[in-house]
């Protein structure tokens, strides 16, 4: 081949990574004694072990001790024996752990790479320049956390001892984004990595102790489901951070439900990468190479559904065809390898049967023509054309090299293809109109949003989802609230609620007869059911009846809610004003509300008139912070900017207390309505009628109807309903044990967030139990990603 022929060609040649240093640490390494525990390397007990295989060949890479039950309760207690000193330690004790661990690993990065390609299949390339310095990067990012703890998070202390359980995708990277916040927090962890790919953590407990780090904070315990099981069910762990499927986050929380755990989940997803017809279409070919190809697409936020708009689909399908015959497919240890392989034969089998499904159901597939490599786990990269909304591959998790593609006419089309999923974890938007751009980011049900990019990351930036997707943050300061508690001011233990069951002696006759409706899309209704509940004074005589809510009732208050535009799509400033004007007018009947309270409770006049006059202050505060709780611009190092928006978590089920009823319920609407949720309420079942009369008030304030509904009923009841209703965004309640439990339970159709006092209310007179601890829980954090420059 002449000169010429060579420059036409022009192949790429093999640029093969080293691996002596990688395979001089296998062979001195003793597997067999894997788990690092108290600061010490232990053998499994019984000696069980698993193998670890090299995806590019088969091959076996080592046997790993495997932990059991009894090994996951020696570094449960080692982390329990290291906590009150490591917590008690100041920030720049903390900080200079970090530091040390973060410079040990810049020290050994090739050596982190090599092992992360070698164990999980990725091209060299990711993982050396995105994957380990990233890790570093977090690990330095968070040295700064741990100092300025105090200052940034008055009033928070880390939760204690942490669960973690991390997946094959990024071994080192999830290591580092769920160890480093929970340390410099105060906490100590036990850590499972994922058993396909043990080694860079095992490498990582090398560096922790050259780092200096106190024995029994970092426990990394290899091992399989049953490892995993024993750490979420481990009754000495506080908090349990799972990165992983959909289907398994569901279990956890199951699981963890009335324990009190607090519990993090980053699930799936089925990301959607939006191209409008002004996009630079060349840049949104490399961002869609990086997007879905990117680790094989075995990536949680893979932007694995093409939406193109229609008259630029042809010409945007055939640029895509003709770079992927350019990708090349090889070992992870070559420079120039763009997709290697998938990390186990049963992945492997696993996306060829989705692809084959997808092919049934009316997709077209279309490969690259190119040779795969004889032995190891690989894929082609795979286009789908023809891909209908309900085709299996526009709607499952594939986590494989497979781009499914549809079309849409407008951008509110493609809106609705976008949020027509389960998912919610990230999308990428592609116009050159940067209006156009930010118009869509919001509209999107994503917790992470790329304008012309993708797969951006950084230690400052929050990353996490919405839906099934799962729920907290993991990465800046949303990150760091993860692993911290503040303390609430608690108040009574709540007994399983009652009502007058028996009748109750008649009140003295004379008045008009008063119903008391349920109160749904602004209007006063009757229980679908027909029945109605009895309500005592605190003399045991008869107050008055109240509409029993069903689970029809519970239907109709949540297609109200979510129906009501008027109010999400309201500005900050116009729910301030409405929150004001319902405070204005409920001081206009304090006295009517404080002969309520007195009759139903039997406080005295002083102490009722004091509650009536705090529920209109707490309407107050949240009125007020309604255009003041926002949130944050980072500026990661990239050219970049990230918007990290506050947004309302939806519709919200709120079951309020017995003690307080009508500042329970108010301080817990009004910091929901406040950051735009709508609201569908379960007032006091002792006590409802204070609910009633509010509803009253509320007609008259400028409320929209459906912002606020009210049903009536019994609380374990209604709860489980709001629970299991795979409409309701969020639920908070605060009823006895045993109803928190099942309603944490019941949520795992849609993996809603649930927000429990675990059979505790609050101390809601308490200035504690106000503003931003409640705001928090009222949003959705969604980072927004703007690159800037030429």
């Amino acid at each position: 081949m002449n000169i010429l022929e060579r420059y036409h060609a022009m192949e790429y040649g093999p640029a093969p990574e080293a691996r002596t240093e990688a395979d001089a640490w296998l062979a001195g390494r003793d597997f067999g004694k894997a788990l690092f525990i108290d600061g010490g390397w232990k053998a499994a007990g019984g000696g069980k072990t698993f193998e670890t295989s090299e995806p590019s060949s088969g091959k076996l890479l080592a046997k790993i001790s495997d932990a059991g039950a009894a090994d996951i309760d020696a570094a449960v207690a080692a982390a329990t024996r290291a906590l009150p000193k490591w917590s008690a330690s100041s920030g720049y004790q903390r900080a200079k752990v970090l530091y040390a661990i973060g410079r040990a690993m810049q020290r050994h990065q090739r050596l982190f790479a090599v092992l992360e390609s070698i164990d999980n299949g990725k091209p060299i390339r990711e993982s050396r320049d995105i994957d380990v310095p990233l890790a570093i990067r977090h690990f330095i990012h968070h040295t700064g956390w741990a100092q300025a703890l105090d200052k940034d998070f008055p009033g928070h202390k880390g939760v204690g001892v942490v669960g973690q359980i991390i997946p094959w995708n990024f071994p080192l990277l999830m290591l580092a984004w769920k160890i480093a916040p929970a340390l410099a927090a105060g906490c100590t962890v036990v850590l499972k990595p994922a058993e396909f790919t043990p080694l860079t953590a095992i490498l990582f407990a090398e560096i922790c102790e050259r780092a200096g780090v106190p024995k029994g904070v970092v426990n990394i315990v290899q091992g399989g489901p049953e490892a995993g099981v024993a750490i979420v069910n481990h009754p000495g762990i506080q908090k349990i951070a799972f990165t992983g499927s959909s289907e398994v986050g569901k279990i956890i929380r199951k699981a963890t439900a009335g324990s009190g755990k607090k519990l993090s989940l980053e699930l799936g997803g089925k990301s959607a990468f939006i191209v409008f017809e002004d996009a630079d279409l060349d840049s949104a070919v490399e961002g869609l190479v990086d997007g879905i190809w990117f680790n094989q697409g075995q990536v949680c936020c893979a932007g694995s559904r093409l939406l193109v708009q229609e008259g630029i689909a042809d010409a945007l399908i055939a640029k895509v065809k003709v770079r992927m015959s350019r990708l090349r497919v090889g070992s992870p240890l070559d420079k120039n390898t763009d997709i290697g392989p998938l990390v186990d034969l049963t992945q492997l089998d696993r996306v060829k049967g989705l692809v084959a499904e997808g092919a049934r159901q009316g997709a077209v597939c279309w490969q690259p023509d190119a040779v795969l490599p004889s032995s190891g786990y690989y894929h082609l990269p795979t286009l789908a054309t023809g891909v209908s909304p309900a085709n299996i591959l526009a709607q499952e998790e594939v986590f494989g090299p497979v781009l499914a593609t549809m079309t849409f006419r407008n951008t509110e089309e493609a809106i609705e293809l976008a949020n027509n999923t389960r998912y919610g974890l990230a999308a990428s938007v592609w116009s050159e109109n940067i209006n156009l751009a930010l118009h869509v980011a919001p509209q999107l049900k994503a917790g992470v949003v790329w304008v012309n990019g993708t797969n951006m990351f950084d230690a400052a930036c929050g990353f996490g989802g919405y839906r099934e997707s799962g729920f907290g943050r993991e990465g800046g300061r949303e990150g760091m609230f993860e692993y911290l508690s503040a303390k609430l001011p608690l108040g009574p233990v709540i007994k399983p609620a009652t009502s007058s069951a028996q009748p109750v002696e008649q009140s003295d006759g004379g008045a008009i007869d008063r119903t008391a409706k349920l109160f749904i899309g602004g209007k006063q209704v009757r229980p679908d059911g027909n029945y109605s509940l009895s309500v005592a004074t605190a003399r045991g005589k008869l107050a008055g009846e109240v509409g029993l809510g069903s689970r029809k009732d519970i239907r109709d208050a949540v297609a109200a809610a979510r129906a009501c535009k008027a109010w999400t799509e309201a500005t900050a400033y116009n729910r301030s004003q409405v929150l004001f004007y319902l405070a204005e007018n409920l001081s206009g009947r304090t006295g009517e509300f404080t002969a309520r309270l007195s009759e139903l409770t039997g406080a005295n006049a002083k102490a009722a008139r004091e509650e009536v006059e705090q529920s209109i202050e707490r309407l107050f505060l949240y009125a007020g912070l309604a255009d003041k709780y926002e949130g944050r611009v980072h500026q990661p190092p990239a050219r970049a900017v990230t918007l990290a928006l506050h947004e309302p978590v939806g519709v919200l089920g709120i079951v309020a207390p017995d003690s307080a009823p009508l500042l329970g319920l108010i301080s817990l609407i009004a910091p929901a309505l406040a950051m735009g949720n709508t609201v569908v309420a379960v007032p006091s079942e002792k006590y409802p009628l204070l609910a009633t009369d509010l509803y009253q008030v509320i007609e008259y304030s400028d409320v929209p109807a459906g912002a606020i509904n009210i049903v009536t009923g019994r609380t374990a009841e209604l709860a489980g309903v709001l629970a299991k209703h795979d409409d309701v965004d969020g639920l908070w309640l605060f009823a006895d044990a045993d109803t928190c439990a099942k309603a944490e339970a019941d949520s795992v159709g849609n993996l809603k967030r649930v927000w429990t006092g675990n059979g505790r209310s609050l101390d809601w007179a308490s200035d504690e139990a106000a503003g931003d601890a409640l705001l928090r829980r009222a949003v959705e954090v969604k980072n927004v990603w703007v690159p800037y420059g030429d």
